[in-house]
């Protein structure tokens, strides 16, 4: 068994206590390993051999998907994940050898947060994504929804939603309606059904199709419009293979193998340090096969219990990128 099957086969057993180590081991193997990771860390005169704490880690910024090849190891990718992206955007690529790896993986932060899927309904409501065939959401949702096993779970659109609402409410089975921002909204908006029995999970993003809104904001609306005490939040990208999830306070949680770190938002290699607020690099350490230390483009802050909470974009970032710039 190679390194990087190794090193998936053990992701489910990292924990607070072992996480600086894996990281580390992985970091050491993919600066050596991933072509792109490497010449950006001698680019920034890294010696990988120094470093023996996750603080100390160059994070490659996350434009980089959108430009190169990000890939450890050259290996002929089974599945790309393409982002949505808006026109006149490049789009980030992420290619992923192991799709089953990355089912997995879902699966297993999906059962940590809320059970089986077994026990649920799941029903989407991702218009703009399934316009998409290479978004990782609609790949994820996908699985999700052959894994509840109930004949009602299904992709939907608003007026589905509403006819079969009241055989949604008699089945038994927990419900989960995952929904991109703007068509929460239209049905909140539009139909004010009584959605108190479901878990309502948005995922963010008007894609241009409403205004942007603070999360807070957006949630008082979906509240008040489909009757919930909570709105749910899914965080995450086409650049991870890892979720994060908010049960309604703002504040998301990942997985023992998901790390966020703040740095500063001047010097983006000054990391930790104590810092309330700052960008957010995150550590997703089911990123074996492409990079596991990405620097995004969010602004956030970590709670004192570890969990972290999005503020923003930094001003010069695009909808999901920033200012270009290439490797040679």
């Amino acid at each position: 068994m190679d390194f990087k099957e190794s090193f998936k086969k053990d992701l489910f057993n990292i924990s607070d206590q072992n996480f600086n180590d894996k990281a580390i081991l992985l970091f050491k193997y993919q600066a050596e390993h991933n072509p792109i990771y490497k010449q950006y860390l001698d680019l920034l005169g890294k010696d990988p051999s120094k470093i023996s704490l996750i603080e100390e880690i160059p994070f490659l910024p996350i434009l980089f998907f959108k430009t190169q090849e990000i890939k450890t190891d050259i290996f002929s990718e089974k599945q790309i994940f393409y982002s949505s992206g808006t026109t006149g955007f490049q789009t980030s690529r992420h290619y992923v050898a192991d799709p089953e790896f990355y089912l997995k993986n879902c699966e297993e932060i999906f059962r940590k947060f809320y059970g089986s899927l077994s026990d649920f309904i799941v029903l989407a409501l991702l218009p703009s994504y399934q316009q998409n065939p290479g978004s990782s959401l609609i790949y994820m949702v996908n699985h999700f929804i052959k894994q509840s096993g109930n004949p009602l779970s299904g992709f939907v659109n608003e007026k589905l939603l509403i006819d079969n609402l009241k055989k949604y409410k008699e089945n038994p089975a927990k419900k989960l309606l995952i929904g991109v921002s703007f068509a929460l909204w239209d049905l909140a908006e539009n139909d004010h059904p009584d959605l108190s029995d479901f878990i309502v999970m948005e995922t963010g993003g008007m894609k241009g199709r409403r205004e942007e809104l603070v999360r807070d904001e957006l949630h008082q609306i979906l509240k008040s419009g489909l009757n919930l005490k909570n709105v749910h939040s899914e965080y995450g990208m086409t650049e991870l293979l890892s979720q994060a999830y908010s049960a309604g306070n703002g504040f998301f949680s990942g997985p023992d193998w998901f790390k966020i770190l703040l740095r500063d938002i001047n010097d983006p290699l000054t990391i930790g340090s104590g810092r309330s607020s700052g960008g957010i690099n995150i550590i997703d350490l089911a990123n074996v096969d492409s990079c596991a230390f990405i620097e995004s483009q969010d602004l956030g802050k970590i709670s004192d219990d570890n969990n972290f909470e999005v503020l923003g974009r930094f001003d010069n970032s695009d909808i999901r990128g920033c200012n270009l710039l290439y490797l040679n």
